[in-house]
């Protein structure tokens, strides 16, 4: 009999939340799986647990939440030193991992989906000693997502994120010098933004890293250098297209390992959650991580 462990994050998602959870769990108790949940209360909690999973032989991880909740679990299996399977339940206010791996949301195909037991096995991009399945960045506007309380993330879903960083456009686009070493480019600039992506899905934006894989063993790295309202207006426009790269004050490469430092006080955030200030080594993870996916 395999062993399922649910990580659950009670704060993500809205009122229908807990009853898609126990139409999951019901289900897979019925195809004869040994469930058991798991509800988080605090940072790291999900870490924690996922490192325990990974000593006791589970054999199956489920996480439920959004993006802060999969890169806890993330961070999990690479210390835990076990990839076990992860299924994931898209159920807080963004979590693109789920979004471009395009997993069920129904209760009966996603079990389906474990039952089958398809996978890939995808990189993962570490910043320092934290690791992310979706992005590590710096600059204007990268510390809204840990701004927002939990309440209202619950309340207003991803509109949460857009109404606090409306709040922060009054302060200006401040550029910090920012210096950057990697084989593919090495720079030293004034900046408004950097972003080192393992996956194309940014912050609900689809194309904001428009060629990153998170099968292909490289980071994507885009840096939007100091400009006028005019160019900044101009880039922004085109970030649904993806095609904002294109921009003369736009650049982006991929690459293995990059590090980044600043005489500026510039904070980090990893995968929506403070994740330090620079300097940092950024680097990838092939293959670290394995997602059950539909067939």
């Amino acid at each position: 009999m395999k062993k399922i462990k649910m990580i659950i994050n009670p704060s993500s998602g809205r009122q229908s939340f807990q009853k898609k959870i126990d139409n999951m769990c019901l289900n897979l108790l019925d195809k004869g799986y040994l469930v058991s949940r798991y509800y988080t209360e605090k940072k790291n909690d999900a870490k924690n647990e996922t490192i325990k999973c990974c000593k006791e032989n589970w054999d199956i991880i489920i996480a439920c939440g959004g993006d802060g909740t999969m890169n806890e679990v993330a961070n999990g299996i690479a210390l835990g030193g076990r990839k076990i399977p992860v299924a994931i339940v898209s159920s807080g206010t963004v979590n693109d991992f789920a979004s471009i791996l395009g997993l069920p949301s129904n209760p009966n195909e996603f079990c389906n989906m474990i039952e089958e037991g398809f996978y890939k096995d995808v990189d993962l991009g570490v910043a320092g000693s934290n690791y992310f399945v979706n992005v590590a960045a710096g600059g204007f506007l990268t510390n809204v997502a840990h701004q927002v309380s939990s309440e209202t993330k619950t309340v207003f879903g991803r509109m949460a994120y857009y109404l606090e960083g409306l709040k922060e456009l009054p302060k200006g686009f401040k550029p910090v010098k920012v210096r950057f070493v990697s084989e593919e480019y090495s720079s030293e600039e004034e900046i408004l933004l950097f972003i080192v992506s393992n996956s194309s899905s940014i912050g609900g934006f689809k194309k904001l890293a428009p060629l990153a894989e998170i099968e292909d063993g490289l980071l994507d790295c885009l840096i939007i250098k100091k400009s006028d309202i005019q160019s900044i207006v101009s880039i922004f426009f085109n970030l649904l297209s993806g095609k904002h790269i294109n921009h003369p004050n736009v650049s982006y490469f991929k690459t293995k390992d990059i590090y980044i430092e600043s005489v500026s006080d510039v904070s980090i955030d990893i995968d929506g959650e403070y994740g330090g200030v620079l300097p940092a080594q950024f680097k990838i993870v092939p293959k670290a991580f394995r997602v059950l996916v539909k067939r």
